[in-house]
């Protein structure tokens, strides 16, 4: 009850804050309810903040360290798979760890949103009928919850810095790491409208996520290097866009900067993104309630 109030009072601010917005108001229609569900959906940044770090503490409540399990799980994989994998594919320990964790946490930010905007719509059934919110509020809360953890999990680095200096460094191109979670969030906000409207009308579409990620996962170099495939097989990581998107964060936790290419595949992945929510959320904005 408490936890309830409290969101219709950062509500009730945020209303009151874009009430000059609505003083206005135009005809309604579905391009125009879709913008202004977009608009109140940056308004209320506040609220899916406050919801995202709620679904963190409700998660690990009573749990001493928290969050900080999952990062020290996560920690143990990585660290042993590294020793294991760097043996299996001939690499030098020294390169083979930093590569390795970067990506692994890169990975695990991408693949769980894609996952998780699935049931996007239907996870907050209950609040989408009891609350009139903005539908991306939801998108928002669902993104700002995987970026916090993602930043927890950044602490697996600490270790790879001070043991592996030589090839994973702290030094200005670690910046671009700010601009590359910047597309990362923009495209959550596009792509996980666009799967949390699919999910909500195909219920299987979840599973079928799922699985497909796994494969994507085998496919797109996370654990291996791309220079070990040759010839035409090198296809496999030049029409991969998960890739592309996965350097925007490994490449600067090396200190490195991302190459041109993948910055403009992730541009282009951008750019479709938009165009594919613009033109579905306009037209299914309406139905969603009918889909829950």
């Amino acid at each position: 009850m408490f936890f309830r109030q409290h969101i219709n009072n950062i509500t009730a601010a945020d209303d009151l804050s874009s009430s000059a917005d609505n003083a206005f108001p135009s005809s309604p229609n579905q391009r125009q309810m879709a913008i202004k569900d977009l608009n109140e959906g940056l308004q209320k940044w506040r609220l899916w903040l406050t919801l995202s770090y709620h679904d963190i503490r409700l998660r690990y409540r009573r749990s001493v360290l928290g969050p900080l399990w999952l990062t020290i799980s996560i920690a143990i994989s990585l660290y042993s798979m590294g020793y294991l994998y760097s043996s299996l594919f001939h690499q030098e320990l020294h390169a083979y760890y930093p590569y390795l964790v970067s990506g692994m946490l890169g990975w695990t930010l991408i693949s769980t949103l894609v996952m998780e905007y699935t049931d996007g719509f239907i996870s907050y059934q209950s609040l989408i009928y009891q609350l009139k919110l903005p539908y991306t509020l939801h998108i928002h809360r669902i993104a700002a919850r995987n970026m916090i953890v993602f930043f927890h999990n950044l602490l697996i680095l600490i270790p790879i810095y001070i043991l592996f200096h030589d090839t994973a460094k702290i030094n200005t191109c670690t910046l671009l790491l700010i601009p590359g979670l910047c597309v990362i969030y923009i495209n959550a906000i596009s792509f996980g409208t666009v799967l949390a409207l699919i999910g909500a009308r195909y219920r299987d579409m979840s599973q079928f996520i799922k699985s497909i990620i796994q494969v994507i996962f085998f496919i797109t170099p996370v654990m291996w290097k791309p220079d070990m495939l040759t010839g035409k097989k090198h296809l496999i990581v030049d029409w991969n866009p998960f890739y592309s998107i996965l350097e925007m964060i490994r490449a600067p936790l090396l200190g490195e900067v991302p190459n041109f290419d993948n910055v403009r595949t992730s541009l282009v992945i951008t750019l479709v993104g938009f165009i594919m929510w613009y033109s579905l959320f306009i037209r299914y904005r309406s139905r969603i309630v009918y889909w829950l």
